[in-house]
């Protein structure tokens, strides 16, 4: 019981992942910021113009979904590095496709 202990103690792997957590919960939290940004500036399009702005609709988004990457990825549900390890999330569903459940095919590390 030990020595599997001390061998994923030990694990490379492990600790680099740990690395890269904490990078996104940095980028998590910057991103977070701007989708704060970008709730407020919507709101006063739609107060100002009685529509909300298309080019922040698409942005918020994409923020969404980067955001949820980000999540899969702290929470061990996907191996896949968000951006900018990997692409920039086109929207919500291709978040969600990119993201899967971990250790499925085409999730393999970045």
């Amino acid at each position: 019981m030990e020595s599997g202990l001390k061998s994923n103690l030990t694990a490379s792997a492990t600790w680099t992942r740990g690395l890269f957590m904490l990078l996104f919960v940095v980028l998590r939290s910057v991103a977070e910021v701007v989708l704060g940004a970008v709730v407020l500036l919507q709101f006063l399009f739609a107060l100002a113009s009685g529509a909300p702005h298309p080019r922040l609709t698409a942005f918020g988004g994409q923020l969404s979904a980067y955001l949820y990457q980000i999540f899969m990825f702290l929470t061990f549900n996907s191996d896949s590095k968000p951006f900018p390890f990997a692409n920039w999330p086109e929207g919500p569903m291709a978040a969600a496709e990119e993201a899967g459940p971990a250790g499925s095919p085409g999730d393999a590390d970045q």
